[in-house]
């Protein structure tokens, strides 16, 4: 691969930002195709957007000529806002799931490290670092604490952002309050209704383990476009 592609691939890869390699496989000449960025009148465009919703590469021909699309997503993140005991639960099992996991709250004895070992904590409101989350359409938020001084910030933020998921742990009636609170904040009902809850797909979840189980569950879901909660219900 040329030097100069190389480095503009990188420089996309450390910004987050999803990108392609198209190869010629005549010749090996190699482009970069951004997000976002390819006019309609490109030859791959069509193709880019279908592969950059999958994620997967592979052999396509275009213009009449066979071509290698290597495609390069950023890794999903996990921001869960609320380190509590479904969080303990789900932190590890987001990572095996191959997740890079942020656990945020302001509640320093809740956010101690001997509860979250090898986890990244930050000890502080989200609103406070929205800006450092850097929140992407590559990012999920679960919102687990209950309370809407920690949770709402985040909530907002996450979907200003265009997070390919967003849920919020409590109940319909917890929920409609936060939809109210939400409104008059200025969210649109279209970001709304983007936010899962309550959290969690519906597999009668009971204790913070199981809990946990269903959030993670969902938010693969969401990742791989599956269908979010087909029973219209969740656990909370």
């Amino acid at each position: 691969m040329d030097l100069s592609l190389l480095a503009a691939l990188n420089a996309e890869r450390r910004a987050r930002r999803a990108v392609i390699v198209a190869t010629r496989l005549a010749d090996g000449t190699a482009r970069l195709l951004s997000e976002g960025a390819v006019p309609d009148g490109d030859p791959l465009a069509t193709e880019a957007a279908i592969r950059f919703r999958s994620g997967r590469s592979g052999l396509v021909e275009a213009a009449g000529e066979p071509l290698f699309l290597n495609v390069h997503l950023p890794p999903p993140r996990l921001v869960a806002v609320g380190a509590v005991h479904i969080t303990q639960a789900l932190a590890p099992m987001a990572s095996i799931a191959g997740l890079d996991v942020t656990i945020v709250d302001p509640r320093t004895a809740f956010a101690a490290p001997e509860r979250f070992p090898g986890a990244t904590l930050i000890p502080a409101w989200p609103g406070d670092v929205a800006a450092a989350l850097a929140f992407d359409r590559f990012t999920a938020l679960a919102a687990l604490t209950h309370d809407p001084k920690i949770d709402e910030p985040a909530i907002e933020a996450a979907l200003a952002a265009g997070c390919f998921y967003v849920g919020a742990l409590g109940s319909r009636k917890t929920h409609a309050r936060r939809v109210e609170r939400l409104t008059a904040a200025g969210v649109a009902p279209a970001a709304i209704a983007r936010i899962a809850a309550p959290i969690g797909l519906d597999i009668g979840a009971a204790t913070p383990a199981e809990i946990a189980v269903a959030v993670l569950a969902e938010i693969i879901a969401a990742l791989r476009g599956g269908p979010r909660r087909p029973t219209g219900e969740a656990a909370s």
